[in-house]
Formats: structure tokens, sequence, C-alpha cells
């Protein structure tokens, strides 16, 4: 092996060290304040009565979990090199169950909230009637029994390793028949999950579409999305979208090991598809940190209500401080008329 290929697999191998260890705190610690402010937000009565906002809160419930359990244990051992689960059965196959249960969980429950979004969107009276909580808990009670049934091979497989001769390893079961079925179905769900999602959007989208294009005074006759549906649509939107980015980088990594799996690798290949994977893991991450951000950029009403328990906290009334503010404009503004009147006077002639 060459010097410059040397060099190349050390950048490799350190990229994703520094970023677990620099940036996977900010992660995480953003990620559990945002999601426990969206929570706080979301349980408020006015909030929990929306459909979409049940799935928002579920997926928040599910993201804090993912991000106290399988990217704080990530931190620890691509960061700091510190591998608690190599030494404890059972942590082993706890952390890579969740891990995989809630990479599973979360984009299904995005669906399930994109085809309500369909529902909702719709123009057909009968069809806007399947959107409702009922039809909601039913949906995420199948789905979690589906992911969590789904999942146990993970937990049946996953064991202390010995790699090498004296060296043990948290990893799935070795046999090429598991690994290869492993690889294979994880390639065809985070293949298949994005490519739903984007169908869904899209048919949401063209549904809004043609809302927008009713005249105005038609709209109430037709419709009942209001604005926070909107809104809460949007923030949906931008939901789908940063999972399929952030997701892209592990399709290819799982795909890459795949042909790997079906060739002789060199060691140049092999440290790219260790980078593919643990570069892609640490994208992953990001849309279980980021819903707070997307409701505040997006959502115009979780802005008003965060606003709202900010002032909350500090002992102020958002009513009273919105009477000060219009206040404040109402003497900015006499001030401006009266300096008007002042300027005219002067310059009339005597």
């Amino acid at each position: 092996m060459s010097s410059s290929e040397t060099y190349f697999i050390d950048i490799l191998t350190n990229i994703p060290i520094y970023l677990y260890r620099y940036l996977g705190p900010v992660l995480y610690v953003t990620g559990n304040i945002g999601n426990l402010l969206s929570l706080l937000i979301f349980f408020k009565k006015s909030w929990k009565k929306n459909v979409c906002v049940l799935y928002f809160i579920v997926c928040l419930f599910a993201n804090t979990i993912s991000i106290n359990s399988s990217l704080l244990g990530t931190i620890f051992a691509y960061g700091f090199n510190i591998n608690v689960q190599n030494s404890n059965v059972v942590l082993c196959k706890l952390f890579f169950y969740i891990s995989f249960l809630i990479s599973l969980y979360y984009p299904c429950v995005l669906i399930l909230a994109s085809f309500d979004r369909l529902l909702i969107s719709s123009q057909n009276v009968d069809i806007r009637l399947y959107s409702s909580k009922r039809l909601a808990y039913f949906c995420i009670s199948i789905s979690t029994f589906i992911c969590i049934t789904f999942s146990l091979h993970v937990l049946i497989k996953v064991n202390i390793q010995e790699i090498y001769p004296s060296y043990f390893y948290c990893y799935y079961d070795l046999s090429t028949s598991y690994l290869n079925f492993f690889v294979y179905s994880t390639l065809v769900i985070s293949s298949l999950i994005p490519l739903i999602l984007i169908i869904l959007s899209i048919l949401a989208f063209k549904n809004v579409r043609r809302i927008r294009a009713i005249p105005r005074h038609q709209r109430h006759e037709l419709r009942t999305m209001h604005k926070k549906d909107f809104q809460l649509l949007r923030c949906l939107y931008i939901h789908n979208i940063v999972y399929i980015i952030f997701s892209i980088v592990l399709v290819v990594s799982i795909g890459y090991s795949a042909k790997l799996n079906l060739e002789t690798s060199t060691t140049m290949e092999q440290a790219i598809n260790t980078f593919l994977t643990d570069f892609g893991s640490f994208l992953y991450f990001i849309p279980y940190c980021t819903n707070f951000f997307i409701y505040v950029c997006i959502s115009k009403a979780f802005r008003h209500e965060l606003k709202r328990f900010g002032y909350r906290i500090c002992g102020k009334d958002l009513t009273t401080v919105h009477e000060e503010e219009n206040h404040q404009h109402e003497l900015a503004r006499d001030n401006i008329e009266l300096n008007n009147v002042v300027v005219s006077t002067i310059g009339l002639p005597f």
C-alpha cells in the first residue's frame, strides 16, 4: 500500500471520529431541548386536537428515545472509543435493537402523517372524513406492532462476537445468510420508504394547489383546512425532505456494502465502505434532532405559541406585551405626526 493511500485512509477514518466527538454532543443537546419544547407546545389543548400533531408527538417521542440511546451510545463509541456494549450482552442487544427499531418506526410514522395530510387536503368530503384521531390511533398501533415484531431478529441475532482471537465486539451474527438478509432487507426498506414519502408528498401538494386555485369566496364550501393545517403540512414536507436527503448517504453505503459482499474487496474499498457507513450514520441522526427548528422556521402559529410560552416563564402576559408594543407604536406615530405639524408650521410665512 502506497503512502498516499495510507494518508487517504487515515483521513477517511478520522472524519467520522471528529464529527461524533465535536458535533455529536451539539446534536444531542439541541435535539433533546428542541424535542422537549416541541412536546410542551404540542400537548396544549389547542394543538392536541389536530391529527397531524398527534403524529408529530409520536415522532418526537421516538426521536427522543433514539437520541438518548442510539446517538448517545454512538457518540461514546465512535467519538471517544468507549464501547460499554462490548462488555454487556443486555446493553449490546438493546443498543442495536432500539437503533434498528426507531430507524424503521420513525419513517413509518412520517408515512402515516403524509397519508393523513393527503386525506385532509382532498376536495372530496367523504375522503376527508377518514382523517380522524380514531384512524390515527389504529394506524399507529398497527405500525408499532409490526415494527417491534419485524425488529425482533436483531434482538435475537445480535450478540458479543469474537471477531479476532481475544477480541470481542458487539455485532450481528456473522453467518453469511443472516448478513445477506440484513443488508438486502435494509437496502430495500431504505429505498422504498423515501419513494413512498415522495409520492405521498407530491399527491398532497397537488391537492393543495387545487385548493389554492379555487376562488377565495368558494373555499369555505369545499375545504376544511385552516391556516394551521397548511402550516403543519409544510412542516411535514420539510420533515420528509430532511429525512430523504440525510438518508441518501446511508442508502449508498448499504448498497456499496452489498456490492463488496459479492466480490473480493481491497483495503481502500473497505476503508471507503467504513467511511460511508460511519458518515452516513452521523447524517442519519440529523433528522431526529431538527424537529424543533423545522417547526420554528415554518409554522407561524408554533412561533407565536413558543413566544407565549417564553413570556409565561418570564412572568409576563403576552397580551400585556402586545398592548405595550401597540402603545409604543402609537406614541411613535404621534411624535412623527407632531414633528410634521411643527415643521409645516415653521414653514408658514408670517
